[in-house]
C-alpha cells in the first residue's frame, strides 16, 4: 500500500499537497521544517513504519513548500501555523501525535497549544522553537541586515539548496508575535525530544531551553552527542520510529483514561519489546537527504 498524493484547498483556492495512511489513531501527523517537504527521510520512514503497523499516518507540505502552492517567499510562522490547524481540522479525526522537525516542532508546538483537547502527545526533533527572533535574526550579517531593511528580503545561502533561500521582513516580524521561549509552555502531554549534540543550526542547549520550559512533567530529552540537525543516519532514524511508537502508546492510554502508573507501565512495555521495529528495513535510511 502506498500513500498517493492528494490536495486541500485552502484560502484563494490554494492546495496544501498531503499524502495519508488510514489506520488506527491516534494519527501521527508529521510537521517538517523550514525550506523542506514530506518527501524527506524521516517522513518517509515514519510513512513505511505507519504502513508496516496498520497506525493512522499524515505527512503535508505548507504553503510554498514542495508540491502546495505558493511563493515561500510569501510565508510565515502565522501562515504556516494556520496550515496545520487546517489540515488537522479537516483531515483528521479523534486523539493526535504530532512529531515537528526543527521548524516543525515549533508549529507542533503552537498546535497544541491550540487544540489541546486533540494533542496528546508531541515527538520533537531538534525543535527550533522562536528560531527567526532567537536563532536566525541574531546570525544575520550587517549585509543581511541592510538587504533587508533596503528590499525586504535577503537570500541566504543554503549548504541544502544552491540557489539559497530568502529571508523576509515579514517572517522576522510575523514570527516574534509566536514566541514562546521563555515560557512556561502551556502544553501538559508526554513529549520526547530527540537532539543532536553537534547541530549548526539549532543548538542543544536552546532545544534543552524548550523542554525545560513546557509544562507537562512526562518530557524526556535524548542528546545525540555526534548527532547533526537531520537525525537521518540509520540510528537515529530507530530512535524517531521508537520516540513516536512510545507516544503513541501513552497517547492511548491517555484515551483509556489511564493514570500515570499506567502511561509509565505502557513506557516501560514500549521499552521492553520494542514491537514492530523490525517491520522496517534499512534501504530507505540509507540516504541522508535534506529535510
Amino acid at each position: 500500500m502506498t500513500d498517493s498524493p492528494q490536495h486541500l484547498v485552502r484560502i484563494n483556492n490554494l492546495r496544501l499537497a498531503y499524502r495519508i495512511v488510514p489506520g488506527t489513531q491516534p494519527t501521527v501527523v508529521w510537521l517538517g521544517g523550514f525550506h523542506s517537504d514530506m518527501a524527506g527521510t524521516k517522513a518517509q520512514v515514519l510513512a513505511d513504519q505507519a504502513q508496516a503497523t496498520g497506525g493512522g499516518y499524515l505527512r503535508f507540505d505548507y504553503f510554498g513548500h514542495g508540491e502546495s502552492d505558493g511563493d515561500f517567499a510569501e510565508g510565515t510562522i502565522s501562515h504556516w501555523r494556520e496550515d496545520v490547524l487546517a489540515v488537522i481540522d479537516a483531515l483528521t479525526e479523534g486523539p493526535l501525535v504530532l512529531v515537528g522537525s526543527s521548524m516543525g516542532g515549533w508549529l507542533a508546538c503552537l498546535a497544541a497549544i491550540a487544540r489541546p483537547e486533540r494533542v496528546k502527545a508531541l515527538v520533537l526533533v531538534a525543535p527550533a522553537a522562536d528560531f527567526t527572533e532567537k536563532l536566525m535574526e541574531p546570525q544575520l550579517s550587517e549585509a543581511a541586515r541592510a538587504a533587508i531593511a533596503r528590499d525586504g528580503a535577503w537570500i541566504r545561502p543554503s549548504e541544502y539548496d544552491d540557489g539559497g533561500y530568502p529571508i523576509t521582513r515579514a517572517l522576522l516580524e510575523d514570527g516574534a508575535r509566536w514566541s514562546i521561549l521563555p515560557g512556561p509552555v502551556p502544553i501538559d502531554v508526554p513529549v520526547r525530544v530527540l537532539q543532536g549534540g553537534a547541530d549548526p543550526d539549532v543548538p542543544w542547549t536552546h532545544a534543552l531551553e524548550l523542554a525545560n520550559a513546557l509544562k507537562s512533567e512526562d518530557v524526556v530529552f535524548t542528546l545525540v552527542k555526534d548527532g547533526d540537525h537531520r537525525l537521518s543516519r540509520p540510528h537515529d532514524l530507530e530512535r524517531l520510529v521508537a520516540a513516536v511508537a512510545e507516544a503513541r502508546m501513552l497517547a492511548q492510554a491517555d484515551e483509556a483514561g489511564g493514570d500515570l502508573v499506567a502511561r509509565r507501565l505502557a513506557r516501560a512495555a514500549r521499552l521492553r519489546g520494542a514491537p514492530n521495529l523490525e517491520a522496517l528495513q534499512p534501504a530507505p535510511w540509507a540516504s541522508a537527504e535534506e529535510e
